[in-house]
């Protein structure tokens, strides 16, 4: 098992999404399909006994289609979503278990977020978007600026600092989003569905500028995708899911030479 910061255990997730996911969990570890439970228990099976061994310091990449659960396994790490069942831990700590100021530690310190959508403050500058985080963690104005202004400069936004997210691209804006994760210095990067907004040529640029930086940072980067390509490109590992369950696990090169069933193979033929 890893030792190295920032590792992730998953044991055992279901999500069961509904007024009676309890009754729906018990259907699903009896069996049932995601349809049965859906047309009996009036309930939603997002994830379905998924584990994972995440080591630290690598770029772990979670893909599959719309509807495979990629997104809402991600979410569980700092509990924006609850499982229905399962253990996640983070170094070793049951993130589960962790009450409201550990849980605010853990998404202040351990683990930031980029979103697909960028999720950048529209009123507030490049600067006062990236140093949010940290102001909000209560981190002194002498650290922020320090901070800050290495990571415009290090994503290649400088000389934009002043500007508003409106003025900016696509891509400069999740150069923002990346920038104020990366300003808080976590442990943990989680990357959900960062780049399909962008056009081909410049979610290419991102997936250099990723790769780039995780060179001298070597952080835990779990990244959600639903192009192979892409996950090819940047994983060290990567784990596909289909339906809510975890079908595969391997390194690129197991991933293209040893597709476990049909699902994976699709993905690979229709990459060649």
């Amino acid at each position: 098992m890893s030792t190295a910061q920032g590792h992730i255990e998953v044991r055992h997730i279901f999500k069961v999404f509904g007024a009676h996911a309890a009754a729906g969990l018990a259907m699903v570890k009896q069996g049932a399909s995601k349809q049965e439970v859906l047309s009996k228990a009036g309930c939603n099976v997002g994830l379905q006994d998924v584990s994972l061994h995440i080591p630290g310091g690598q770029i772990f990449v979670i893909m599959g289609l719309s509807g495979s659960g990629k997104s809402t396994l991600v979410r569980h790490f700092n509990r924006l979503i609850e499982p229905t069942a399962g253990e996640i831990l983070v170094n070793g700590r049951n993130v589960l278990q962790l009450d409201g100021k550990a849980l605010q530690d853990l998404r202040r310190h351990t683990m930031s977020m980029v979103f697909q959508s960028f999720g950048l403050l529209p009123h507030k500058t490049v600067f006062d978007n990236v140093a949010y985080g940290m102001r909000v963690r209560g981190d002194t104005e002498d650290a922020v600026r320090a901070s800050v202004t290495k990571w415009i400069e290090r994503v290649g936004l400088k000389g934009y600092d002043k500007c508003y997210p409106d003025e900016l691209s696509g891509g400069m804006r999740q150069r923002v989003g990346l920038a104020r994760a990366l300003a808080m210095d976590p442990q943990v990067l989680l990357m959900d569905e960062a780049f399909s907004a962008l056009d081909p040529l410049i979610r290419y640029d991102m997936q250099t500028l990723l790769l780039e930086l995780q060179s001298t940072l070597s952080k835990t980067i779990v990244f959600i995708t639903h192009d192979l390509d892409e996950a090819l490109r940047i994983g060290a590992h990567i784990a596909i899911l289909r339906d809510g369950e975890l079908v595969q696990v391997g390194t690129p090169q197991q991933i293209v030479e040893q597709p476990a069933d049909d699902y994976v193979r699709r993905f690979v033929e229709r990459r060649s």
